[in-house]
């Protein structure tokens, strides 16, 4: 298993591949393979853009299987084992930890609402179960819950195995904020296409963004500019990914991602689970012009 100090960089949260309603292992151990080769630096699995909440806790776990068999030990693995509930979450967890997951991320339990101190107790009750790293998913766009400062602080403190968070929010003052309360060696990885560039060169240790099934090896170089201090390079790679940053979000995420990866032949298939549906043609018309213009080809 890789240390905390390696899980940095970027981590992109792959797709779940569908075959005619199944989840597709073959097509999912393709990618992994592609992370491999474009040098990211590690992989997320069942992330958002897996589509987590379409799938039965079996599949999840099998997903988890592969990716950690597939990798083989050469990047760190990086699982998604939060749900809306403690008991689920409880479940993927555990399979997380014993398949040799190198570190969970969390997501806060969606639909509830709960308070802060709700919040707390759910997470320090799932740590306490296991020895491996945690970071929190936080992304209120898709919960409705924020996590506040006072309460990432309170994790700090109680939680030994508790080294960070995914923060999908338009908010760079809480990011420096986090840093300042929780040191340097506090993980956040960035979670909004918009923001990779801007939340690295403030602290943020790596990205965690859909792009990454997309543009693997440019997000990697970003993260290296950064670490080289070369930042011209990196503000550079920022801008040369704007449009596709922007088109991910077309439409609900993973629905325009998995369109683009059918053309550019990183998916055998464009297939979702309901409610999720495939892009709609004129969505298709327009993420054709967005490849054309970035200068990927078909096939």
């Amino acid at each position: 298993m890789f240390k905390p100090k390696a899980i940095k960089g970027s981590v992109p949260p792959l797709v779940t591949p569908f075959r005619a309603g199944e989840v597709d292992h073959k097509a999912y151990a393709d990618l992994v393979e592609i992370q491999v080769a474009e040098g990211s630096h590690g992989i997320l699995v069942n992330g958002t853009t897996a589509e987590p909440s379409t799938l039965t806790v079996d599949e999840r776990n099998r997903l988890v299987d592969v990716a950690i068999e597939t990798i083989n030990g050469r990047l760190p693995v990086v699982v998604a084992t939060g749900s809306q509930s403690l008991a689920e979450t409880k479940l993927l967890t555990a399979h997380a930890v014993s398949a040799g997951a190198d570190a969970l991320l969390i997501v806060t339990p969606y639909y509830i609402r709960p308070p802060q101190r709700g919040l707390i107790e759910y997470y320090l009750d799932i740590a306490s179960q296991h020895e491996t790293p945690w970071m929190i998913y936080h992304i209120p766009g898709r919960t409705a819950i924020n996590v506040t400062l006072d309460s990432v602080k309170e994790l700090r403190e109680k939680s030994a195995t508790f080294i960070g968070m995914k923060h999908a929010v338009n908010d760079l003052g809480f990011v420096t904020e986090c840093l300042s309360a929780c040191g340097d060696d506090f993980k956040i990885f960035v979670g909004l296409e918009e923001l990779s560039f801007p939340m690295l060169t403030i602290g943020a240790c790596g990205l965690m963004n859909a792009v990454g099934n997309l543009r693997p090896g440019v997000l990697a170089e970003m993260c290296q500019a950064v670490w080289d201090n070369d930042l011209k390079k990196g503000r550079e790679l920022h801008q040369r990914l704007l449009e596709i940053n922007q088109a991910i979000f077309y439409d609900t995420n993973p629905i325009p991602m998995k369109y683009m990866m059918k053309v550019l032949g990183f998916l055998p298939e464009n297939e979702h689970r309901l409610p999720m549906v495939p892009a709609t043609p004129a969505l298709e018309k327009r993420l054709d012009g967005v490849l054309e213009r970035a200068g990927l080809s078909k096939g």
